[in-house]
């Protein structure tokens, strides 16, 4: 059983589904339902239903079965809840957030930065020397940034994570 009240998985779910999507999955029945009535017992809009049980079925946290009615022809979709996958789905996020972080590292590593008097922004060398060390936005002169502190906070947060 998954614990929904882990702030881990509930900061997961709701950049996953936002906070709609977390009372659905908080509020949804046991057993396979329809989406109306995930809707009505929830108190959410039928749309904002179907997206979050789209979204939960892309990150196999959600399966469903069609059955087609035979007087009408019409399918009908039963969902269920299989939050099982969830811990796969984190480690799949963890990856990319250590591969992203890894990429910004690379970059910091490669570039020499620079940044304005007037805090218009941070700078690459390319762009400032095109415009002679002259702030592109305000015209104000671009100060050397020294950019090992933010390289050592990537490297210590890589770290981390890369060894919980």
């Amino acid at each position: 059983m998954v614990d929904l009240e882990d702030s881990v998985l509930q900061g997961l779910l709701l950049n996953l589904v936002g906070e709609e999507g977390i009372k659905v999955i908080t509020n949804m029945p046991e057993g396979e339902v329809t989406d109306e009535e995930v809707s009505q017992v929830t108190d959410v809009a039928l749309n904002v239903v179907r997206r979050t049980l789209y979204i939960l079925f892309e990150n196999r946290l959600a399966f469903y079965r069609r059955e087609r009615n035979k007087d009408s022809g019409w399918l009908t979709y039963l969902w269920k809840l299989d939050l099982s996958g969830i811990n796969n789905l984190l480690d799949d996020q963890l990856i990319k957030l250590i591969k992203n972080l890894k990429t910004k590292l690379a970059f910091e590593d490669n570039n020499m930065f620079y940044i304005c008097n007037n805090n218009c922004g941070r700078f690459v060398f390319d762009v400032v020397s095109e415009t002679e060390f002259l702030c592109p936005i305000c015209g104000d002169d671009v100060i050397f940034q020294d950019n090992e502190v933010v390289k050592q906070c990537l490297i210590k947060r890589i770290n981390e994570l890369e060894d919980p």
